[in-house]
C-alpha cells in the first residue's frame, strides 16, 4: 500500500544510504527496514554487512562455478556451447520480441505525460553535472565493447553480406549474411553492414538498460524501498519480495550481473593483450591473460576503495577524453569526409533496416539473427543490473523524460558516429586494398586498422590504456552494484565486501578465458540473460504501475497577456 502523496520527512534514510524524496513523492508503506536481514560483523576488524541468503547463496554457487571450470575445462566447453546452441536454436525469437518491446516502452514513456515525474521527488536536484553524469554512464554502458567491436563489426557485416548467401543440402542459408546480403554489391554492402552493426549498438541495448535504471531509481529515491533489484517487484508480489521470491530475483541478478561482466572483462583481456603483443612482442597466451587481469583487477581494487565520487567519476572522465581524442584522431586522418557524409547515410539505413532487422520471426538470416543478435541481446540483458543500478545510482534528480534522453538517445548518437568514424575507415582500407584488418582476429583489427594511420605507435597505445581503464571503471562500478545486491540494497556498504566482490569478477573472467575463450564468454552470456529476460518483461509493468501512483507535477504555464 502506498502512502498519500506527501512532502519526505527531515530524518531521510541516511543510515541505510538512500536519501529520502526532496519534494512531493509517493512513499510505499511497509514496515520492512532497509537491511533488517543482514548479517553484521566485525572480525578481525574488518566490517560486514550483508543479505545472508542473498551473498551466501549467489557467491558460493559462483566460486564453486569457478573451481569446477577450472578444474573440468572440457566438460565445461561442451556445457557452455550446448547452451548456447540451444538458446541459439530455440530461444532467438524471445530475445528479440523481448528487445523490442523494451524499446517502445522507453519510447512510449518519453512521449507521454508521466515524462514529467522526477526521480528522487518534484524538487530534488542532480548530484551531478551533465558532463559527469553522461561520462558515467557511458563508460559503464558499453566501453570496452566498442573497443573490440568498432573495427571488427562493420568489417565482417560488410565482408559477408559482400560474399552473399549460401544455402546448405536441407535448404537452410549457411552464410552468415544480415538479411538479403548484398552479393558484389560494395555500396550496398556497406550500408547493410553498417545497420546490421548499429542494430546491436544503439537504441535496443540502451532501452533495456534505461528499463532497469528507471525501475530501480523510481522504487529506490521516490518510494523509499532499497536499491537492489527486487524493490522492482513490489506492485507484483507485495510484501512478499523480501522473502524467498525476492531471494531468487536478486540472486539471478548477481548471476546476470557477473557473468555479463566478467565476458566484458574477458573481451578486454583478449584486445589488451592482442594490442601489447602487436606493439611490444609480449606474449599474448593463457599466462599473459591471466596476470593480465589479475593485474588490471588490482589497480580496479584501488578505485574501489576510493568509492564512485574519486574512483569511477574520474577514471570515467578520463577514459571519455582519451575516447575522444582517439575518435576525433581516426576522424581528421582517416577518411574525413565519408565518415561525416556516411554517418547520415548510416542512420538512414539503420533505421530503413531496423523494422527487419529486429524482425523475431521467420528469419533466414539464421547465423546473423541467432550468432550475433541473440548473443548480443543475452549479453546486454545480463548486464543490465550491473548497468541499470550504476545509472540508477547516479541519476538522481533528473526527470524521466531527461533521464530517457540522456540514457537512451544520447549514447545512440555517439554510438552510430563512433561505430561510422572507426567501421568506415576499415571499410574504405579494405575497398583499397588493404587486408591486414579484415585477415586479422577480432581482437586486433583495431590496432591493424590503426596501423595505416599516422603515429601508429602511439594511437595503438592509447587504444591499450582504454580498454584497460574500460577494465578499470567496469569492474569498478560492477563491483559496487553487486554489492548492493548482496548487501540487501544498502549502498553504503563497506568497502571490503567491493574488494571481494571485485576479485570474483577477475577469477571468473579467467575461469571462462582458461575453460574456453571467446566461446565460453559469448554462451555464458547468453545464459546468464535469459532467465533476467523473463525479470526484465515482469518489470515493464511494474515500472508503469510506479510512475502511475507518482504525483506529477503541472506543466507551467506562461502568464496570460493582459
Amino acid at each position: 500500500m502506498e502512502k498519500e502523496p506527501s512532502t519526505a520527512p527531515e530524518a531521510p534514510l541516511e543510515s541505510v544510504g538512500i536519501p529520502a524524496p526532496q519534494g512531493a513523492a509517493n512513499l510505499i508503506d511497509t514496515d520492512y527496514q532497509i537491511g533488517q536481514d543482514n548479517y553484521q560483523a566485525r572480525p578481525l576488524g574488518v566490517n560486514i554487512d550483508i543479505h545472508g541468503s542473498v551473498f551466501a547463496v549467489s557467491s558460493l554457487m559462483i566460486l564453486g562455478f569457478v573451481v569446477l571450470t577450472l578444474a573440468l575445462p572440457e566438460q565445461a566447453t561442451a556445457i557452455f556451447n550446448g547452451a548456447k546452441g540451444w538458446i541459439n536454436t530455440h530461444a532467438t525469437w524471445f530475445y528479440l520480441l523481448s528487445a523490442n518491446i523494451f524499446v517502445l516502452l522507453c519510447l512510449g514513456l518519453i512521449l507521454s505525460p508521466l515524462g514529467r515525474i522526477r526521480i528522487g521527488g518534484a524538487d530534488a536536484t542532480p548530484d551531478f553535472s551533465r558532463t559527469s553524469w553522461f561520462a558515467m554512464l557511458f563508460a559503464a554502458g558499453m566501453g570496452i565493447g566498442l573497443m573490440f567491436y568498432g573495427v571488427a563489426e562493420p568489417l565482417t557485416h560488410y565482408g559477408t553480406s559482400l560474399e552473399g548467401t549460401t544455402l546448405g543440402d536441407d535448404g537452410v542459408r549457411t552464410d552468415w549474411a544480415p538479411l538479403r546480403a548484398a552479393a558484389g554489391d560494395e555500396e550496398a554492402a556497406t550500408r547493410l553492414g553498417m545497420a546490421a552493426t548499429l542494430l546491436h549498438w544503439s537504441l535496443h541495448p540502451w532501452a533495456m538498460y534505461a528499463v532497469v535504471a528507471l525501475a530501480l531509481a523510481i522504487f529506490s529515491y521516490n518510494k523509499g524501498l532499497p536499491m537492489t533489484v527486487r524493490s522492482i517487484f513490489y506492485p507484483i508480489l507485495g510484501e512478499r519480495i523480501w522473502g524467498w521470491p525476492g531471494h531468487i530475483v536478486d540472486i539471478l541478478a548477481v548471476f546476470a550481473t557477473l557473468f555479463g561482466l566478467a565476458t566484458s572483462l574477458g573481451f578486454g583481456a583478449e584486445q589488451a593483450a592482442s594490442g601489447l603483443h602487436y606493439l611490444f612482442g609480449i606474449g599474448d597466451g593463457d599466462v599473459t591473460l591471466v596476470l593480465l587481469i589479475t593485474g588490471i583487477t588490482a589497480v580496479a581494487l584501488g578505485s574501489i576503495v576510493a568509492g564512485v565520487d574519486k574512483g569511477v567519476k574520474r577514471l570515467s572522465e578520463i577514459n571519455m577524453v582519451l575516447a575522444f581524442l582517439l575518435l576525433m584522431f581516426v576522424v581528421v586522418v582517416g577518411p574525413t569526409l565519408l565518415i561525416f557524409t556516411s554517418f547520415f547515410k548510416n542512420i538512414v539505413s539503420y533505421l530503413g533496416e531496423l523494422p527487419f532487422l529486429s524482425n523475431p520471426f521467420a528469419r533466414e538470416d539464421v547465423n546473423y539473427s541467432q550468432g550475433w543478435t541473440t548473443f548480443y541481446w543475452g549479453w546486454w540483458i545480463s548486464w543490465s543490473p550491473f548497468v541499470g543500478m550504476f545509472i540508477a545510482r547516479v541519476s538522481r534528480g533528473r526527470s524521466v523524460r531527461e533521464f530517457l534522453i540522456s540514457v537512451m538517445l544520447i549514447p545512440t548518437t555517439v554510438s552510430i558516429f563512433w561505430f561510422t568514424a572507426f567501421g568506415t575507415t576499415a571499410i574504405d582500407q579494405v575497398r583499397k586494398g588493404f587486408e591486414g584488418a579484415v585477415s586479422a582476429e577480432l581482437p586486433l583489427q583495431l590496432f591493424m586498422m590503426l596501423s595505416e594511420l599516422p603515429l601508429t605507435e602511439i594511437t595503438s597505445f592509447i587504444g591499450i590504456v582504454l580498454v584497460l581503464v574500460f577494465f578499470i571503471t567496469s569492474s569498478d562500478s560492477g563491483s559496487l552494484v553487486i554489492d548492493t545486491i548482496a548487501a540487501g540494497g544498502k549502498i553504503d556498504a563497506p568497502k571490503p565486501q567491493r574488494v571481494f566482490w571485485g576479485v570474483i569478477e577477475g577469477a571468473v573472467a579467467i575461469a571462462l578465458l582458461l575453460g574456453g575463450g571467446l566461446a565460453a564468454l559469448q554462451a555464458v552470456a547468453v545464459s546468464a540473460g535469459l532467465p533476467f529476460t523473463l525479470l526484465l518483461l515482469a518489470g515493464c509493468y511494474a515500472i508503469i504501475m510506479g510512475l502511475l501512483s507518482e504525483p506529477r507535477i503541472a506543466k507551467p504555464t506562461r502568464p496570460t497577456a493582459p
